[in-house]
Order: structure tokens, then sequence, then C-alpha cells
């Protein structure tokens, strides 16, 4: 129809509505136009990866995401880059995050809390028999599905490494482990399952177990922890 707005095409994907916004980046709702299935789209602006350094953490996160297929994993489709824009094609999640289920109706019931928590172990035990570390493990970069399975998403502070020994020290203050904190350096599939424990807390008893404003108190809280000893 002569009318008719023309739909903004990248490659062969129909661009529709904005879903998502972050500070570097842009999610957009498209569709695959030779097989009308819709897809996640996340725009990056070249200009402003360049400026903020972030070139490298951006290439590892793609070649991460490469590397690991899962039924828990949110999936990579394909890569695209325009003059301007790099465009990352991803499987569209349309449940939420799990943070704002926990944030909606408190903790949750135990069988649920247990399958979620089983598909997390099973993405992250799959992870790390790849050499690949999640580490920022939390409510608000686990996804629902629309039949309400969780899909891992944001590697961008993953690591891949052979030995699983890491030295950066990164992730969300409430769910990092104690180890990632010291100067010494840190295994990160251990490091990982730490996050993984502090999510199920979450998910049982509907708060964090370690929460203070103040940074540093926080991290002593962390770090302080005592196993008991039964």
């Amino acid at each position: 129809m002569a009318g008719a707005a023309r739909k903004k095409l990248v490659g062969r994907y129909e661009v529709g509505r904005t879903i998502g916004q972050g500070s570097f980046a842009k999610v957009k709702f498209a569709v695959d136009a030779d097989t009308g299935a819709p897809v996640a789209m996340k725009v990056l602006d070249k200009a402003t990866i360049l400026n903020n350094r972030m070139l490298q953490q951006i290439k590892k996160e793609i070649s991460i995401m490469k590397i690991v297929r899962h039924p828990n994993i949110i999936r990579l489709n394909e890569v695209l880059a325009g003059q301007t824009k790099i465009y990352i094609i991803m499987e569209l999640i349309t449940g939420g995050e799990l943070f704002d289920k926990i944030a909606r109706q408190g903790k949750l019931r135990e069988n649920e809390a247990r399958k979620y928590f089983q598909q997390l172990i099973d993405a992250i035990n799959y992870c790390h028999s790849k050499g690949v570390y999640h580490r920022d493990l939390k409510p608000e970069n686990l996804l629902l599905d629309s039949r309400g399975n969780l899909k891992v998403s944001d590697f961008g502070l993953s690591s891949l490494s052979k030995n699983g020994f890491l030295h950066t020290t990164c992730g969300t203050p409430n769910y990092v482990a104690p180890e990632v904190l010291s100067d010494g350096g840190y295994d990160g599939s251990a490091a990982d399952i730490w996050s993984c424990g502090v999510i199920l807390y979450v998910l049982m008893a509907g708060y964090l177990p370690f929460e203070e404003n103040d940074l540093p108190t926080l991290y002593d809280k962390i770090g302080s922890l005592k196993e008991p000893s039964h």
C-alpha cells in the first residue's frame, strides 16, 4: 500500500520497537523476514564502544556466546555489522527476569525454586565444561521464557579460561564470592557456584543473605562468613 510506512531492515530482519535499554545498547524486537520468527536484536553504537574502550569486551562476549549452546542459555543467532552499528541477533525471551518474579511475589514455592535452581546449575555446569565462567550471576541476568524455563543471559563479564583460575575482580557486590574480593586470584567455577548459592537463598527466602548500603561493610560481612562445622 502506497501510504504504508516502510519497515526498517537490518540484513533480513525487520526491526520493530525497543524492548530494552542499557548504558551502551538498545534491544529491539525484530522479525526474521525469511522465516517470520521473532528475535531480539541488541544494537550497539560503534563510536560509543570505542570511546568507552569496550571493543575487546564485546568481542569476548560474542565469542563466548558462540561457544555455549544449551537449552537454559540464551542463544546467539548471528552478528551483523553496519557502518556505525553492531547488531547482535539473539533468541527472543518474553517471560521477563527472574528478579521481577521474585520482586512481585517474594519467596518462591520450594518446587518452583528447585526447578529454577536445577536449570541454573545445569547451564553453569555446561559453561564450566566449556571453560566459560559467567562471573555475574544474579536474578536480573536470569530470564524466563514463555514456558517458564530459565535462560542464563548477559555474558558481558564472563571469562574463557583453560584452568579456570582468574584474577579480575568483577560481578555484582551482593552475589560475589569472598575470594573474588581478595588479591590472590580465584577459581572461576567456585565463584560462580557461590553466586548460584546466593540466588538459591533469594529464591527460598525472598531477600538477600548479604545486604548493606555501605560497600566496605558488605564486603566485610561476605568475607567474614564462617562455614558450619557440621
